[in-house]
C-alpha cells in the first residue's frame, strides 16, 4: 500500500491513459451523503470485499486507488492492507479521503 495526494489522484483522473479504479470503502449510506464522483462504492466489512474488488479491477494486477472520509478515518489503510494480504499489486490510499477532496472542488 503507497499512499498517494489530491494532486497525484488529481493527475491519475485527468489523464485518461491512468488505468485504475478509485473506491470509496465506507458503508453505502455514507458513499450516498459524500463521494468522489468518479468513485464507486465496496465497503470494506463486505465479507467479499477483496474478491469485489478483483471482480471490478478485472484482477490484482491493476491500480486500486482506495479512499475514505478523512485523515483521521482508518477504512482506507484497513482496506488497502486487506488488499495487500489477498496479492494485490498496486494498491494506493488516497488519505485526504472525502473531505479533502470536496474541499478543493
Amino acid at each position: 500500500m503507497q499512499p498517494i495526494s489530491r494532486e497525484t489522484l488529481e493527475k491519475m483522473n485527468e489523464q485518461k491513459k491512468e488505468d485504475f479504479v478509485l473506491i470509496n470503502v465506507l458503508p453505502r449510506e455514507a458513499f450516498r451523503d459524500a463521494h468522489i464522483r468518479t468513485s464507486i462504492n465496496i465497503p470494506h466489512e463486505d465479507d467479499d470485499f477483496a474478491k469485489d474488488v478483483e471482480k471490478v479491477a478485472g484482477g490484482k494486477d491493476r491500480k486500486v486507488v482506495l479512499y475514505c472520509a478523512s485523515k483521521d478515518c482508518d477504512a482506507s489503510p484497513t482496506a488497502a492492507r486487506k488488499l495487500d494480504q489477498a496479492g494485490f499489486e498496486k494498491v494506493y490510499d488516497y488519505e485526504g479521503g472525502t473531505r479533502d477532496w470536496l474541499q478543493n472542488h
